[in-house]
């Protein structure tokens, strides 16, 4: 998308207004970050997003044009000892980097010698990435053939089928027709999932449909049980502009939902408040807490599924209002006439249901008959005649639908999750409830909206959405580890920002055990130059990783002789988003002061 998504470049975010977000992530299995590099390793941004959201990342590995032929000459042409090191090389960048694996695209005509060895390349390079990187992929565009020409076959056919069986899967260039599809069907066999049929969203060539008609595209993959590559759905904000971007996006993929089997969580917690990773302000427990545009993908939560349902319901992201991050999910809807109550699908799981969950809920409903609608979570669990409720045989819903049990104050001793429960604000409220369940499969969690009243007419509803939670209560009760060796290094000063004032900026490192924050907040408690000075305290950014920079905080200038004390904070936000006690945040005190004899 105009030569990359170049925002994407600044690790600890930016001030960018209407960035290119991608958040349908319910609707994919993996994610190519494509670019015209030799060499593409994903931004650290994306490759959180989508891991956060369960989806793996593959970075591009391309030559093309004259000097791809030149590339391909020396680490192909010159023997295994050649292809080997740049094999072995591509694995560890995946392994260091965390991504999952490769798109291979060579875009050139090829040496006898060179094509000879492309797929002995081809299966060490999968061997490798298979062995350093769990569930690592690496996937062939249809390109070259295996006599080295470059000609795109659209199809699995015999000239190009030896690069398919040497890798995980084939990317097929646009300019198929059924015929293609069919042929492509038969001789992949078993491994008709493995073979991902290119669709071109700018529709380039001769191809099915793109832009708005990509379903239709989608439609004849699926009828021939074949994978899709969803190529530069960029498009979407490329050619129709930002301006309105979020609802053609959902436009977009909404077109395409019924083509694109959910993408399902398999593990726990689910912990989301739906920020896309930007906003126009920021928020936390239901405020302003930071005006102005931001973008970091780092901070994008889990997404949910992005719905429309014959025009009765709909959800979309909300960035005038948030409970927590730069936006909300908001569900609009209608209860149909004689109908007492809607279910609206938000996540889908695959995965065995723990004894115990606690789920935590937090909306507001919107428009002048807020008060004549009730909200709940419904929990549906997989057909299954071991699945029951608590201790009890009989349902007394249909089997499988579950209504968890409103819990007025959780049980003694789970104190992080009472704090959750209790805190509602600023129009939003809290429920939490819990659910015990034997021998169950989790299916969907849905929001159910209910009317007080009968109506013999259809009602109209909005509500939004500002945190949901789905727990293990048995991990609830686990204290969280403390933020351990908080130091400071590479400090900078600087004049100003006006006279009586320093800018500094300065590099924070800690220790934290890997995989139990989902990020951390970085805070300033202010600076004292008098015991008496009252302290506020000042996010000054999200960390993704045990390392943040502070760039510019404008501090007092200590006047001759005193010392100032600056108080920066680490507060780790747990996968569940459970609050952390205060004592187990990393604290780091610097005392500065002018140097001595200084007559600056």
């Amino acid at each position: 998308m105009r030569g990359g998504y170049l925002e994407d470049r600044f690790i600890q975010g930016s001030a960018t207004r209407n960035p290119y977000v991608f958040y349908h992530w319910r609707h994919i299995d993996i994610f190519v970050y494509f670019s015209h590099h030799t060499v593409t390793i994903p931004p650290v941004c994306w490759t959180n997003a989508a891991h956060r959201n369960g989806v793996p990342v593959l970075g591009t590995f391309i030559t093309e044009w004259t000097g791809g032929e030149k590339v391909c000459e020396a680490f192909l042409a010159a023997g295994a000892e050649a292809y080997g090191a740049v094999s072995d090389q591509l694995a560890r960048i995946a392994q260091h980097y965390r991504f999952d694996g490769w798109l291979i695209n060579i875009e050139n005509t090829l040496s006898a010698v060179a094509v000879e060895n492309l797929s002995p390349f081809l299966r060490r390079l999968t061997a490798q990435v298979h062995s350093a990187v769990p569930g690592g992929l690496v996937i062939w565009y249809d390109s070259v053939l295996e006599n080295g020409a470059l000609r795109w076959q659209n199809e699995l056919n015999e000239q190009n089928r030896v690069f398919f069986d040497a890798c995980d899967g084939l990317f097929v260039n646009y300019n198929w027709k059924e015929e293609h599809l069919e042929r492509t069907r038969r001789l992949a066999g078993q491994r008709h999932a493995d073979v991902y049929v290119g669709v071109d969203v700018f529709a380039r060539g001769d191809v099915v449909g793109g832009g708005f008609d990509s379903h239709k595209s989608l439609s004849l993959i699926r009828k021939h049980s074949l994978s899709a590559a969803i190529f530069a759905p960029g498009w979407v904000y490329e050619h129709l502009g930002a301006e309105n971007f979020l609802q053609n996006e959902n436009k977009f993929w909404g077109l395409l939902a019924d083509y694109l089997p959910t993408h399902r969580i398999c593990t726990l917690p689910l912990a989301t408040s739906f920020s896309l990773g930007m906003g126009t302000s920021r928020f936390l427990t239901g405020k302003e807490e930071e005006p102005g545009p931001w973008y970091n993908l780092s901070a994008q939560e889990i997404q949910p599924l992005y719905t429309e349902s014959e025009g009765q319901l709909l959800t979309s992201c909300c960035l005038q209002d948030a409970w927590c991050g730069g936006s909300s999910l908001r569900v609009q809807g209608t209860i149909p006439a004689g109908e007492e109550r809607v279910a609206i699908r938000l996540f889908s799981f695959q995965m065995q249901a723990p004894p115990k969950l606690f789920l935590n809920l937090l909306y507001k409903m919107e428009g002048p008959h807020r008060d004549e609608f009730t909200v709940a979570l419904e929990l549906t669990t997989w057909d299954s005649d071991t699945c029951h409720e608590g201790h009890i045989t009989p349902l007394p819903e249909p089997h499988g639908r579950h209504h968890p049990r409103l819990l007025p104050a959780p049980p003694p001793g789970l104190s992080a999750l009472l704090a959750a429960c209790s805190r509602g604000s600023e129009g939003w409220t809290s429920r939490c409830y819990e659910l015990e369940l034997q021998g169950c499969m989790l299916r969907d969690l849905s929001l159910l909206v209910s009317r007080q009243q009968s109506s013999p007419q259809e009602t109209r509803f909005t509500c939004l959405l500002g945190e949901v939670r789905v727990l293990d209560a048995a991990s609830v009760a686990a204290s969280p580890p403390q933020v351990q060796s908080l130091t400071a290094s590479q400090l900078w000063w600087q004049e100003g920002p006006d006279a009586q004032q320093l800018s500094l900026s300065l590099t924070l490192r800690w220790d934290f055990p890997p995989g139990r924050a989902n990020h951390f907040r970085v805070l300033s408690l202010g600076t004292r130059c008098r015991r008496d000075e009252p302290q506020q305290p000042q996010l000054l950014g999200l960390a993704h990783a045990c390392l943040f920079r502070v760039v510019g905080l404008a501090v007092p200038r200590p006047a001759a002789g005193q010392s100032c004390q600056l108080e920066l904070l680490v507060e780790p936000v747990q996968p569940n988003e459970l609050p952390v006690d205060p004592d187990r945040w990393g604290r780091l005190v610097l005392v500065y002061s002018e140097p001595a004899g200084d007559s600056s």
